[in-house]
C-alpha cells in the first residue's frame, strides 16, 4: 500500500530527496543542515495548522526543550547523537501531553495565546534553571559522538542526520495521508460535524498536538548538535512565529511548502547576517506581507493550484471534436 501511494506522486518525491542530498553541495553545509531541521519544524506545526486548524504560538516549548535535553544527554551520557535526539523527541512528547490536555479544548486566539503562554513558562525556566541551562549562557559543548566517527565536519554531519529528517517528514506524510489524518481534515473543516459522526475530538486533537511536539523536538534536538549548543532563543516565541511564517509562506496545509519556507527564510537569514545586515526581521516581514498578498495560498500553495487548473483544463482542449452524421 505504502509502494503503490508513493508511485503516485514518483517525480515530486524523487526531486525532493535529491534536493535534499544534494544540498550541502550548493548551500554552505552549516545552514544546509539548519534548513532541513526548520523543514521538519515547519511541517510539525503544519501538522496542526494546515490540516487540524490549530494555530500553535507555542511550540519552540518542545523544539528548545528538546534541544536543551538532547544535549543534557550527550553532555552527561556519552551517548551517540542518534539517542540523545531520540531522547530529546521523547522528551519533548512527554512535555506535549499536559499542555495539549490543557489547552486543546479551546479554540481559535484563545487556543494560540495558551500555547503562548506555556511556552513563555518553558522559556522562564531554561533561564532560571542556570545549573542545568546553562541560563542567558546557553547549553554549550554538545559533543557529535558517534561510535567513534569523526562527524566534526559539518559536511558529514548533515548526512549523519538527514536520515532522521528524512524519517519525520516521512511520518508527516503518513499521518496527513491516513484515516487519521482525514479525521484531522474533517475536525478542520467541521469539528461539530466529526463529533455527531462519533470522533472523539479531544482525543484526536491531542494525539496530533503530541505528534507534532514529538517531531518539532526531533529537528529541535538535531539543531542543537549541529550547533554544539542549546540556548534561550530556542524556547523564546519568536522562534514559534518564525516556524508559522515558513508554512504561511510555503502553503498552509501543504506539507512541502514548509520546507519551501523554511528555505527561504534560513538562506535570506543567512545572507543578510553574512552581508552585516542587522535588522533581519524588516527584510523577512517585508517579504511575508508581499508573499501573503500576492500568493494568498503560499509559494508551493499557489503553484499547486495554478498546476492542477492547468491539467484539469487540457483534457477540455485536447478531446476531439463530436462528430455528428447526417441523418
Amino acid at each position: 500500500m505504502i509502494l503503490s501511494r508513493l508511485a503516485g506522486r514518483p517525480v515530486l518525491l524523487v526531486i525532493g530527496l535529491v534536493a535534499a542530498i544534494v544540498l550541502p553541495w550548493f548551500v554552505y553545509p552549516p545552514v544546509a543542515m539548519d534548513i532541513i531541521c526548520w523543514a521538519l519544524f515547519a511541517a510539525a506545526v503544519d501538522l496542526l495548522l494546515g490540516f487540524t486548524g490549530l494555530l500553535s504560538f507555542g511550540h519552540a516549548a518542545f523544539w528548545g526543550s528538546a534541544a536543551y535535553a538532547t544535549g543534557l544527554i550527550a553532555v552527561h551520557s556519552g551517548l551517540p547523537f542518534p539517542v540523545a535526539v531520540l531522547g530529546g523527541a521523547a522528551f519533548s512528547a512527554v512535555l506535549a501531553v499536559p499542555i495539549g490536555y490543557l489547552s486543546i479544548r479551546l479554540r481559535g486566539i484563545y487556543f494560540a495565546m495558551v500555547t503562548l503562554a506555556f511556552a513563555q513558562m518553558v522559556y522562564f525556566v531554561a533561564n532560571q534553571w542556570r545549573d542545568v541551562t546553562g541560563g542567558e549562557n546557553g547549553l554549550q559543548g554538545i559533543p557529535r559522538d558517534f561510535f567513534g566517527v569523526d562527524l566534526s565536519d559539518p559536511f558529514f554531519f548533515y548526512y549523519a542526520g538527514l536520515p532522521f529528517i528524512l524519517a519525520g517528514l516521512f511520518v508527516a506524510w503518513r499521518i496527513v495521508r491516513s484515516p487519521f489524518g482525514r479525521v484531522l481534515v474533517s475536525i478542520r473543516d467541521n469539528s461539530a460535524r466529526a463529533r455527531a459522526l462519533g470522533y472523539s475530538i479531544d482525543r484526536y486533537k491531542l494525539l496530533v498536538f503530541v505528534l507534532s511536539a514529538a517531531l518539532s523536538g526531533l529537528g529541535g534536538g538535531l539543531f542543537a548538535i549541529g550547533h554544539g549548543f542549546a540556548s534561550l532563543d530556542g524556547v523564546y516565541w519568536t522562534t514559534s512565529g518564525q516556524a508559522v511564517m515558513m508554512v504561511v509562506l510555503g502553503g498552509i496545509g501543504t506539507l512541502w511548502g514548509g520546507a519551501i519556507g523554511a528555505a527561504l527564510i534560513v538562506e535570506l537569514n543567512d545572507y543578510l547576517a553574512t552581508a552585516g545586515f542587522q535588522e533581519t526581521g524588516i527584510i523577512t516581514g517585508a517579504i511575508f506581507i508581499v508573499v501573503v498578498l500576492v500568493f494568498r495560498r503560499g509559494v508551493w500553495g499557489t503553484a499547486r493550484a495554478l498546476l492542477a487548473k492547468r491539467t484539469a483544463r487540457r483534457p477540455a482542449d485536447q478531446a476531439p471534436a463530436k462528430v455528428t452524421t447526417p441523418a
